[in-house]
């Protein structure tokens, strides 16, 4: 029994160190699976599963739970059946962990898996659950992650404020631990919030910066991630070959990773600026490359508006439709105001496309009053974070203040002084607040003052639009009793075949001349504006039939001299008008009927020509 005791107590000394060397493998393929997750994400999610194998041999419960959520922060962005597998396994496990606050960190990856599913309200719930885990617990590193995530959703959700408030927390926990990757990550994020308030130079600037720190530090991923937030920075900045340049340097170098969202996200990104420079073609045969699905609801949702655009654009609307459908109901769930704005922008094109006015007329007025709450939500939002950002340089401060205090009592004197300092800073960056606070103002009235402008003129010719020109019409039939009111509705002849023969930008220089030429002949009282396309209305106040008809033959003969010669050659632009005069009880809509019945008439007579809804009521001899 003695030799056996023996025998059993030198095996299990000769046993300890390869356990212990067991342990420190799996804890060093965790430690090193963290870091690759921003650098590479499939070395990370092979650190992780041999970490596993370990934890096979020599089970340790707080290792297992660390090294299944490392894996569920891969799958949440390729498998969401997978993430929710670790999620279960890892919950499984928290009962007999040591370290209670990994609970936190499970309640953040199952935050993470909810909002990439693009329910947003649970994702928060999961997260403020996961904050206050890590807060009873006093877990720095698992607070971190968990308010850098919440105030991610925050911002997506127009929550500016709150999400600068918890990122920049997040930032100086991670300063704090001594982990400089996930403190450079959450520089993105704070970039992110200054994109999504409209403050793009300031973003752009934040994205160059972190995006050369993690260029330098081979976090790759991040970099990919950071490429396509700077691409869309300077979209907004109207930089589009730079912008093209950063979402394919995403694409390229999320492909070199095998990390498919990064590369989707730089595919949609080039498609958006293919989109904005006219090439729906191109645009969807960028979106047609997209690989295998992604778990990303916001991601799935801007490719349907990409593709809805691209589609709008070749007036192949009931696809558009569709696909715009499918992103208005994501935006909509996710609360995306920006994204919901243009959405609804690009509905009311089509449906005015396929001739429905009333609902095209809807979809405009939602688009607009979503972009006046993104607006007013943008300006709050940043006097809100710049009151962060205060109450933040404040508490440091005042940190810094008792920490000297502290350590030199018998200093009092000097250390009343650096507070009378401090009070006087903090009046002159209040003073600053108020003046901020009042250039904002004044940029939310001019702001407001512009959108009503561009609300009533069209963006491509700077002529009254379809809205203004019609409720100019309907003031002059209300004021109309004993003079009637004219109407002519102008339509460019086959002007289908110059924009196929001559690309859409020609086109819209010929809609730029042409708009040029009948503002300069068509004189007040008498307002022109576009209807939509290639047709303009021309509201005559006071005007009767004959005098209607004189005026639209004067502009169909000044038409053919406007100089297209640079662009089109010897071809000359033609229009066809028709006219319509109103009578008793007419309305817009009647009015508008007689006049577009006027003007097939005038294209079935061969086009070049104007005609009336009453044709014997003109004395033909005159005209």
């Amino acid at each position: 029994m003695l030799c056996g005791f023996a025998a059993w107590w030198l095996a299990t000394l000769l046993c300890l160190p390869a356990r212990a060397a067991d342990e420190e493998s799996a804890l060093a393929l965790i430690e090193r699976g963290t870091i690759a997750m921003r650098a590479n994400p499939d070395e990370s999610e092979q650190d992780a599963e041999r970490a596993l194998e370990v934890i096979l041999r020599h089970p340790d419960v707080d290792l297992e739970i660390r090294a299944r959520l490392l894996l569920c922060d891969y799958y949440s962005e390729r498998d969401v059946k997978a993430a929710q597998q670790q999620i279960d396994a890892a919950d499984a496990l928290l009962p007999r962990a040591q370290r209670k606050s990994l609970r936190a960190g499970v309640l953040t990856c199952r935050g993470e898996t909810l909002q990439s599913a693009g329910d947003i309200e649970q994702a928060k719930t999961a997260f403020d659950e996961a904050i206050a885990v890590a807060t009873a617990a006093n877990d720095e590193q698992m607070l971190a992650d968990a308010l850098f995530k919440r105030g991610y959703v925050h911002a997506l959700q127009g929550e500016y404020a709150s999400g600068m408030s918890d990122v920049r927390r997040s930032q100086e926990l991670f300063e704090r631990i001594h982990m400089p990757q996930h403190a450079l990550t959450v520089l993105n994020t704070i970039a992110t919030i200054y994109n999504k308030m409209g403050d793009y130079p300031q973003a752009a600037q934040i994205y160059e910066r972190a995006r050369s720190q993690q260029h330098d530090a081979g976090l790759r991923r991040d970099e990919a991630v950071t490429l396509y937030n700077l691409g869309r920075a300077r979209q907004k900045l109207g930089q589009w070959d730079a912008a093209r340049a950063s979402f394919s340097g995403c694409r390229v170098l999320s492909h070199e990773i095998n990390f498919a969202r990064g590369e989707a996200y730089g595919l949609l990104g080039l498609a958006s600026v293919d989109n904005a420079n006219g090439d729906p073609s191109g645009a969807l045969r960028l979106l047609a490359q997209e690989g295998p699905e992604i778990p990303d609801a916001r991601l799935n949702a801007q490719i349907q508006l990409a593709r809805g655009t691209a589609l709008g654009t070749l007036q192949r609307n009931s696809e558009a439709l569709a696909a715009l459908g499918l992103s208005m109901a994501s935006f909509k769930q996710a609360n995306s105001l920006e994204e919901l704005g243009t959405t609804y922008g690009e509905l009311a094109t089509v449906e005015a496309q396929m001739g429905d006015w009333q609902t095209a007329y809807k979809y405009r007025s939602e688009a607009q009053a979503t972009s006046e709450t993104l607006l007013h939500n943008q300006l709050d939002q940043r006097f809100a974070t710049l009151k962060v950002e205060f109450d933040t340089a404040t508490k440091e401060k005042e940190n810094m203040l008792l920490v000297r205090q502290n350590a030199a009592t018998e200093a009092e004197l000097v250390q009343e002084r650096r507070a009378s300092a401090l009070q006087t800073a903090v009046i002159l960056l209040s003073l600053l607040l108020l003046v901020l606070l009042t250039v904002l103002v004044l940029r939310q009235r001019r702001g407001a003052r512009r959108m009503q402008e561009l609300a009533m003129t069209d963006e491509l010719t700077g002529a009254p639009n379809r809205r203004a020109v019609l409720n100019y019409l309907d003031e002059q039939l209300q004021r109309a009793e004993a003079t009637p009111c004219s109407i002519l509705v102008i339509d460019i002849d086959r002007f289908k075949n110059i924009n196929d023969e001559y690309g859409h930008p020609i086109g819209d220089v010929t809609l730029q001349l042409v708009t040029a030429q009948l503002r300069r002949a068509a004189v007040e009282p008498a307002l022109l504006g576009r209807l939509g396309g290639e047709e303009f209305v021309v509201v005559l106040p006071t005007t009767e039939l004959h005098d209607a008809h004189l005026i639209a033959e004067r502009l169909r003969a000044q038409v053919p001299s406007v100089d297209l010669s640079s662009w089109l050659g010897d071809r000359r632009i033609t229009v066809s008008i028709g006219v319509a005069t109103s009578s008793a009880g007419d309305t817009v809509s009647t009015l508008l009927r007689r006049a577009d019945a006027a003007l097939y008439t005038a294209k079935r007579a061969g086009r070049n020509c104007v005609r009336s809804g009453i044709e014997s009521d003109i004395d033909t001899a005159t005209v």
